[in-house]
C-alpha cells in the first residue's frame, strides 16, 4: 500500500510545484514583467492570472500606485547667494514598466533617488535664477513650473510620469528674514503711498465734476423758476385785468381786504398811517365809493 501511494504522492507534489511555478498572479495595483536571463519577454500584463516558464523565467513587479516622497530643510541659494530652506514634496508613478526596468534594473528606491535628484536640481536652478524678493513676493506655482515640464520630460525617460511637485514652505535665515519684512514693508508703504495719491486725485476730480455739475443744474433750474414767476406773473396780471374790468369797486374792495391782512397779520407789527388816508377807506366806510 505505501509502495503504491508514495509514487502518487510525488507526481501530485511534482503537479503543483510545475503550477506553482509556472503561473504567477497580477494584482490591481501591480505592473508586471516578464524575464528571461535579464530580458524582457513580456512586460503589458493586465490584473490577473498569467503563466511563464518555470526554472528559466523571471517575474518582477512593480507599485503601479502614485508614490509620494517628502523632502524636508533642502537649502538652496538664490542669485544673491541667500540660503533658503525649502520644504516640498513630489509625487510621481511607473507608467512603463519595461522603460523602469531597463532604466533602473527594477530598483525602485534608485528610482525615488534618481527622481529626487531631478527635481532638486530643478528647484536649484529655479532659485538660483531669482533674487530672494522675487521667490518671496512670486506665486510658489510659478517657481514649480518653470523645472516641472523639463523634469516631466526627463522621467518619461526612466518610464516614471511626474504627477506634482509642491513647495510646502520656503524659510529664510532670522537676519535674511528681517531685511526682507523691512524691505517688503518699505515697499508696501510706497505702493500705498502711490494708489492713495491718485484716489486724492480721482477723488478731487469727481468733486470737481460734482461741483460744476451742480452749478449747471442750479442755474438751469433758476432760468426755469424765472420763466415759470415771470408766465405766472403775466397769467395773473390778466387775471387781476379781467375782474378789474368786471368790477372795479369789487376788485378795489378784494385788493383793500388783501393789504389789511398783508399788514395786520403779525403780532408785532406797526404802522404808521394817517387816519384819512386812502389806505382805510373801506374800514371807515364800506360802502362803494360814488362816481
Amino acid at each position: 500500500m505505501g509502495a503504491r501511494i508514495l509514487p502518487v504522492l510525488i507526481l501530485v507534489l511534482a503537479a503543483v510545484l510545475l503550477l506553482g511555478t509556472s503561473t504567477f498572479m497580477v494584482r490591481e495595483q501591480e505592473l508586471a514583467l516578464r524575464v528571461r536571463l535579464s530580458a524582457i519577454v513580456e512586460s503589458d500584463y493586465k490584473p490577473g492570472l498569467h503563466f511563464k516558464i518555470p526554472f528559466v523565467e523571471d517575474v518582477v513587479k512593480f507599485d503601479r500606485r502614485v508614490l509620494t516622497r517628502k523632502f524636508d530643510g533642502e537649502q538652496f541659494l538664490t542669485s544673491e547667494s541667500q540660503g533658503l530652506t525649502v520644504d516640498y514634496y513630489i509625487k510621481w508613478q511607473i507608467f512603463d514598466p519595461a522603460t523602469f526596468y531597463q532604466a533602473t534594473q527594477g530598483d525602485e528606491g534608485q528610482a525615488a533617488i534618481l527622481v529626487g535628484d531631478n527635481i532638486q536640481d530643478g528647484i536649484k536652478n529655479a532659485v538660483a535664477g531669482r533674487t530672494l524678493k522675487e521667490i518671496v513676493t512670486s506665486d510658489r506655482q510659478k517657481i514649480t513650473g518653470d523645472f516641472q515640464e523639463v523634469s516631466r520630460t526627463a522621467l518619461q525617460k526612466l518610464g516614471i510620469q511626474l504627477i506634482d511637485v509642491r513647495v510646502q514652505r520656503i524659510d529664510l535665515q532670522e537676519d535674511v528674514a528681517s531685511r526682507v519684512y523691512e524691505s517688503m514693508k518699505q515697499s508696501f508703504e510706497g505702493i500705498a503711498n502711490t494708489q492713495r495719491g491718485e484716489g486724492e486725485r480721482e477723488a478731487q476730480i469727481i468733486k470737481s465734476e460734482a461741483e460744476r455739475r451742480s452749478i449747471e443744474i442750479i442755474a438751469k433750474a433758476q432760468s426755469d423758476a424765472a420763466g415759470i414767476r415771470g408766465e405766472g406773473d403775466s397769467t395773473a396780471a390778466t387775471i387781476y385785468a379781467t375782474a378789474y374790468n368786471a368790477n372795479p369797486e369789487f376788485y378795489s374792495f378784494y385788493r383793500s381786504l388783501q393789504a389789511y391782512r398783508n399788514s395786520f397779520g403779525k403780532d408785532r407789527d406797526v404802522l404808521v398811517v394817517s387816519p384819512d388816508s386812502e389806505f382805510f377807506r373801506y374800514m371807515k366806510s364800506p360802502t362803494p365809493a360814488r362816481r
